[in-house]
């Protein structure tokens, strides 16, 4: 078959995607994937390494300009057309709205589309959601009613959101499947043993109030006063134009102290982790299932993280971790104290973290869940 994934940005697609496009092209299926920052570099190697034929389109990531994004639909529906292709598999909100109608343009004859966390436009805010977020919420409700019956099957990351999309905001696909996390390599991230004799608290992510950022430095900055056999390692990219960006002059501030250690992104996370005793994300967003977290299992450390869409998928409450409140600063300095004062458990809950991502994310197995509800099989 003649298949096509349209994602957002290069590293996305050619990064989690990769061991599902060599399964495909190890089927036999022609694979064109469309990404919307392509460089030759990325075209030559996704060619050569990957075996798939590599497109660029224009569709903008974030915005509401509504003619640049029809603009974008119409001149990938003409490459959809041209490619004469069989089955479009589109992910991300505006792919998924764009690129379905854009399938339906062209006349192919089958469409998916994955939701990986309905995303901040559906992340409850504590203090409520301005008018502004909820008129963009109702446009994406409205799209997506729209798309969804274009769509041969609809695939989502965790059961919060199925049960939203179908009873809180009643979208009408034909099929809505819950695929779990899209899972990893989990060589890449093998178990080691995690350093406890001086507990090492991570945080992995974007520096954003909604991944829970300052409810970490938050407790950091309580827990060095009380304990000085500790550390707090914070990993992850600025977002200064957001307006859920980090206080960088705070975060500054703290690292000066000695209170954290900021390294920015890196490269090298699966050593990160390796060094690091327990695996903090304190996120209210919209998450699908965090990668971050099913990275830090699988190299076997305890999870903090919050009882929330996508996150709970993650943990088993005291057995691998601990799930707590949404914005309960409290509640995290006492599940964080936990760890410091018995550090034999980091080891024990930490083993168990490693089972349940061998059981549940395996990107081998997804792969093979999403290939069979793609009926590629």
């Amino acid at each position: 078959m003649r298949i096509a994934l349209v994602g957002t940005v290069s590293s996305s697609i050619f990064g989690f995607r990769k061991m599902l496009i060599q399964s495909l092209v190890s089927q036999g299926h022609d694979v064109y994937v469309f990404t919307t920052d392509l460089t030759a570099e990325l075209k030559r190697k996704a060619e050569q390494e990957l075996g798939v034929k590599a497109r660029s389109y224009s569709l903008a990531r974030t915005g509401m300009n509504p003619i640049s994004d029809l603009c974008a639909m119409v001149s990938l529906s003409r490459e959809f057309g041209k490619l004469k292709l069989d089955l479009v598999f589109c992910y991300f909100s505006k792919p998924v709205i764009f690129g379905s109608l854009a399938a339906k343009l062209a006349g192919v004859s089958r469409c998916y589309g994955m939701l990986e966390g309905l995303g901040y436009y559906f992340t409850e805010e504590p203090g409520g959601d301005g008018l502004k977020k909820k008129l963009i919420r109702g446009v994406q409700v409205s799209l997506f009613r729209l798309v969804a019956p274009f769509l041969n099957g609809l695939i989502v990351l965790n059961p919060d959101d199925k049960d939203d999309l179908v009873n809180k905001y009643r979208i009408k696909a034909d099929s809505i499947f819950v695929l779990g996390g899209i899972g990893l390599c989990l060589n890449e991230y093998p178990y080691s043993p995690p350093p406890t004799t001086l507990p090492t608290f991570v945080f992995v992510g974007r520096l954003l109030a909604e991944k829970g950022i300052n409810q970490f430095l938050g407790a950091a900055e309580v827990l060095e006063k009380r304990y000085k056999n500790v550390n707090f390692h914070v990993i992850g990219g600025l977002d200064e134009g957001n307006p859920g960006s980090v206080d960088v002059e705070y975060l500054s501030e703290l690292h000066d102290k000695g209170v954290i250690f900021y390294s920015g992104p890196v490269s090298d996370v699966p050593l990160r982790l390796k060094a690091s005793s327990v695996f903090v994300l304190p996120s209210y967003y919209r998450e699908g299932v965090p990668r971050s977290i099913q990275e830090a299992m699988s190299v076997g450390r305890p999870i903090i993280t919050t009882d929330s869409p996508g996150c709970r998928e993650t943990v088993i409450d005291g057995v691998n971790g601990f799930l707590i409140p949404p914005h309960d600063l409290g509640g995290l300095i006492l599940a964080m104290e936990y760890f410091i004062n018995s550090p034999e458990c980091i080891s024990s809950m930490g083993v168990e973290s490693r089972k349940m991502a061998e059981e549940r994310f395996n990107a081998i197995e997804v792969n093979e869940r999403l290939i069979r509800f793609l009926d590629l099989k």
